[in-house]
């Protein structure tokens, strides 16, 4: 490279730079500055007083933290949902109807099998309250009951124990067997407490539950009498009809042809064929009507009573077991088809000289899925084991998952129909501990400490029924004698004259034919992100998109490119000063010697060497002598003209 060329390198490189090759961060904000299109930002740099730029300071901080909220405001709020509803006007499918009676079996069929545990029921009730039952039924009357104050032994009681707790005392009382006080070992439940506030000051019926060896215990307890003796036996009833076969349950419960009386469908009969039975642990036979059969759904033509379905039921009251059931009726349940009817949870009950009619209106709802909610279909994204082979619901999933919580803690299963696969139903002789097992697991799982809230979802797509339900005397008290007799003449089997007491009349139809449909749909998308987010940053700072880009390009880039190079160069530099030799040592005074020039070394320094070289003390630099003046003067000291110095008289 030439010697000018690498001058103007030189001075071009020390030359001050602008842009975003500048040498530092502030000259590079200056000139993002003085050249962004972004508002706020100029006026920082060209106002006058630090008042001024003060302000303006303060004002594009505000509105960039401004930006900033809103646009996190957009992010978060992306993924919501637009609800849209929606009515049609249309002929709509019948839903299916499941239809239960609340006494399971006939209590002529089971009275054998619970005949140790009522005995102990009843002395129960006369050790506690002091009387025994009161009834009026002949076949109450044929029974001996002296044997309950006599007492043949007390299996039940002895396996679970009724206690009742004097006011405010929770250390001892008072035991059903034996009618003395007795210590009680154990933590008190109370099963009501979150719900109703139990006082102290108020006496407590319960009972006590302990584990396999006795060494844990729990005791129950309720605010009401009633209810305590209702489930010590039904702890007890579960117990035993867990060891009965299906089979024999069957034909200890009611047939539809028992069940039904008389059957109307949008104006057509129909009877015991048009339904489909199964078994349920704690109802008996059920029936089921319009449950899809021969892949057929029935529909209904028209809104009305007179277009949906119509039954009258026989109940047979005197066949109820008094201690499992304290009222006379069915209950009934409107659901999908190919969906478990939870019939224990939702079923709505019907009375006995009764006619109730349960209008409807049918609401379908769509609902997104991840990640606008937490929803599935088809037990997508479920770890739980779908034991009803049925269709998904949130029920569904919760009672999967409890039936399979009791199985891996307590080796059976119940209110389960059909059963988990390689369990059976719990029976004290199997499962001795099942009782306390149950308890505890049925206690976590109402105060959300199983985990099946946590790993069920809501299904994505359901139907819903909104049931409006009215009640009128039936039958009335002019056409009784003619409708029963009619009524006991069409059920030729049943031996005996039929009783108002003993039926309940049904009506469930659709109020109109206006089908609601609720559908989700996503409130946002990319393309409306973005232009909220633009119209944000036009708002508050005069921005685009472009801008960003600018602001990405100098905050980030440039800036880290600066400081990159500063330290980049320190780094030559280090390097350098490491690489470079040491400057030799100036060579000691000649003596005797005034003229340091004679001093003539043999090897010529060089360029670096010499520039460690000290000055010469008190050195003169040798410089220019002015200028004699007197010799510019002009001499007149030649006597003749030179030849061909002459001037020409023309010129």
């Amino acid at each position: 490279m030439a010697a000018g060329e690498k001058i103007k390198a030189k001075i071009k490189k020390n030359l001050p730079v602008r842009g975003p090759q500048a040498p530092t961060i502030k000259e590079l904000m200056r000139w993002y500055c003085l050249n962004t299109n972004t508002h706020g930002c100029r006026r920082i740099v060209v106002s006058r007083g630090r008042l001024r730029r003060l302000l303006w300071i303060l004002f594009t901080l505000t509105a960039v933290a401004l930006i900033f909220w809103q646009c996190a405001l957009l992010i978060s709020s992306f993924y919501t949902v637009s609800v849209s509803i929606k009515v049609h006007f249309q002929k709509l499918d019948f839903p299916a109807v499941t239809i239960c009676n609340i006494n399971p079996y006939r209590y002529s069929a089971v009275r054998d099998l619970l005949a140790e545990l009522e005995q102990e029921t009843r002395g129960s009730l006369k050790t506690l309250f002091g009387f025994s039952e009161i009834t009026s039924r002949k076949r109450r009357e044929a029974e001996s009951w002296s044997s309950a104050s006599k007492g043949t032994g007390s299996k039940f009681l002895n396996l679970i124990p009724l206690l009742a707790f004097e006011k405010g005392e929770t250390s001892k009382a008072r035991d059903f067997r034996t009618g003395r006080k007795r210590k009680v070992s154990g933590r008190i439940v109370h099963t009501a407490s979150d719900v109703v506030h139990v006082y102290e000051s108020k006496g407590l019926v319960g009972f006590q539950l302990c584990s396999n060896d006795t060494s844990s215990c729990a005791v129950y307890t309720f605010t009401s009498g009633v209810n305590a003796i209702r489930e010590w036996y039904k702890l007890h009833y579960m117990n035993i009809m867990a060891q009965v076969s299906l089979e024999k349950k069957i034909n200890m419960s009611y047939s539809a042809e028992e069940l039904l009386v008389t059957c109307f469908f949008d104006g057509e009969s129909c009877d015991a064929r048009n339904f489909t039975r199964f078994h349920h642990p704690m109802y008996g036979n059920c029936y089921t009507f319009n449950n899809r059969q021969n892949e057929t759904i029935l529909s209904t033509s028209m809104g009305g009573s007179e277009y949906g379905l119509q039954v009258i039921l026989y109940l047979n009251e005197e066949e109820y077991n008094p201690f499992l059931v304290s009222s006379t009726g069915a209950k009934v349940i409107v659901h999908r088809q190919f969906e478990y009817p939870f019939i224990e949870d939702v079923g709505t009950e019907i009375e006995t000289a009764m006619a109730t009619s349960i209008g409807m209106h049918l609401t379908e709802s769509f609902k997104l899925s991840e990640p606008y909610s937490r929803c599935t279909e088809d037990w997508n994204g479920v770890l739980i084991t779908n034991i009803y082979n049925a269709t998904y619901s949130l029920q569904i999933c919760l009672h999967s998952c409890f039936q399979a919580k009791m199985v891996e803690k307590c080796g059976c299963a119940q209110f389960s129909q059909p059963l988990p696969q390689g369990a059976n139903y719990c029976n004290y002789r199997q499962h001795p501990n099942w009782m306390y097992c149950y308890y505890e697991l049925h206690q976590a799982f109402v105060w959300g400490e199983l985990g099946c809230q946590a790993m069920c979802k809501e299904a994505c797509s359901f139907k819903e029924w909104t049931l409006t339900t009215s009640l009128a005397q039936w039958p009335s008290e002019v056409s009784e004698k003619w409708l029963l007799s009619v009524l006991t003449w069409d059920q030729g089997q049943i031996k005996k004259k039929l009783n108002k007491t003993d039926l309940a009349k049904l009506l469930i139809f659709y109020k109109d034919l206006n089908q609601r449909s609720i559908v989700e749909s996503p409130a946002n998308s990319i393309e409306m992100l973005l232009s909220n987010i633009g119209g944000q940053l036009g708002l508050w700072m005069s921005c685009s998109i472009v801008c960003i880009i600018e602001i990405i390009e100098v905050f980030f880039i440039d800036s880290l490119s600066i400081v990159a190079r500063h330290q980049w160069h320190k780094a030559k530099q280090w390097w350098a000063r490491r690489q470079a030799s040491p400057c030799p040592e100036a060579p000691p005074s000649p003596q005797g010697q005034d003229n340091l020039g004679l001093n003539i070394d043999d090897d010529l320094p060089t360029f670096t060497s010499a520039l460690c070289l000290p000055p010469a003390p008190a050195a003169q630099v040798p410089g220019t002598p002015p200028p004699r003046y007197n010799t510019l003067r002009l001499e007149r000291a030649f006597s003749r003209q030179l030849t061909g110095t002459e001037v020409s008289a023309e010129s």
